[in-house]
């Protein structure tokens, strides 16, 4: 009986939790609808008196609002890629595995079996990356999101603003609504200011649209500082082709702690999350290459192009384990 109760008061637990994590994604929806309220009716439609000036503002902020809807819906509702079966242990191989009880037997066990596997990455003993919760051997750039409770492949962070975890299937979608959110403030903020000097002023009536646009700039300038930080950050680590995880803690291989070892050059870094065809850049459609379990490496791309290996890598001028402690 207790354990039912048990059971049944953790089932109501998880599933208040998911009902409150979509909280600040209804924030953030009803915070849009406000602005584009505000911005078509209260300001476009009320307060500016000339036809053209309207119809040019109109199309523009159109053009714009679907661009960042569109990357919003997409990085919340592309859901994160998981590890393929190879990667998993087979029944067999995991009843070994958790009936052996020498640790040094188990590591050996997982040894074996990453050899099999495109798996260059290690813990920072030097072990192979197993998930006991999911009952895999991580890909590189993997890891376990506990708020997802899976294994995320390319795990960047678990972002509570879209209530999904960004990683390989949705890091472009990610970077493109922030940088629609960016141009979204940034047009909002610049197209209103006039305005909002004529209200101070007094050179326009005191009606209820002067209330929109005055709270409507502020609201504006206050999301474009806090998300045009977040942006310029993720510009980095995908200048440096890192994950946010990547940035806090220096991925270990096989021959060791390497902060550069995804590093393949600025242009590549970046065809390493949108693709090498630009046309498909700016439109949140998937274009990042390959399949989110293995990546290229420094050190093969190297000894492929002798070349490489007489570039000197970049440094960072900051301490990799320290980092923004906002996230989005």
């Amino acid at each position: 009986m207790r354990r039912g109760w048990k059971m049944a008061l953790s089932g109501g637990l998880r599933c208040c939790r998911r009902v409150l994590s979509w909280v600040p994604v209804l924030v953030i929806v009803l915070v849009v609808l406000w602005s584009y309220y505000a911005y078509v009716f209260e300001l476009c439609l009320v307060t500016v008196l000339s036809p053209a000036e309207k119809v040019i503002y109109l199309i523009l902020y159109h053009a714009i609002f679907v661009f960042f809807t569109w990357t919003y819906w997409k990085s919340i509702f592309t859901l994160p890629q998981q590890p393929n079966q190879k990667f998993h242990l087979s029944y067999t191989d995991k009843e070994r595995y958790e009936n052996e009880e020498r640790p040094e037997v188990q590591k050996q066990m997982l040894v074996d079996m990453a050899k099999k596997l495109p798996v260059y990455t290690r813990t920072g003993s030097g072990a192979v990356r197993f998930c006991d919760r999911c009952n895999l051997i991580k890909p590189d750039r993997c890891h376990h999101c506990s708020v997802c409770a899976m294994c995320v492949l390319k795990m960047d962070h678990h972002c509570p603003w879209v209530n999904n975890c960004i990683g390989f299937s949705n890091y472009k979608f990610f970077l493109q609504f922030l940088a629609y959110s960016v141009l979204y403030c940034l047009y909002i903020a610049t197209t209103v200011f006039s305005y909002f000097i004529k209200y101070w002023r007094g050179e326009l009536p005191s009606v209820r649209s002067k209330f929109h646009v005055l709270f409507l700039l502020f609201v504006a300038c206050m999301f474009f500082v806090s998300l045009v930080i977040l942006f310029g950050y993720h510009c980095w680590l995908v200048s440096r082709n890192k994950t946010t995880l990547e940035a806090f803690c220096t991925p270990v291989f096989t021959s060791g702690p390497e902060k550069n070892g995804f590093n393949l050059g600025f242009i590549k870094n970046i065809q390493q999350v949108f693709g090498d065809k630009k046309k498909f850049w700016l439109i949140p459609i998937g274009s990042s290459p390959g399949d989110g379990h293995s990546f290229p490496m420094r050190s093969m791309n190297e000894s492929q192009n002798p070349l490489l290996a007489n570039e000197e890598p970049w440094e960072d001028n900051e301490d990799d384990n320290q980092g923004s402690s906002m996230l989005l």
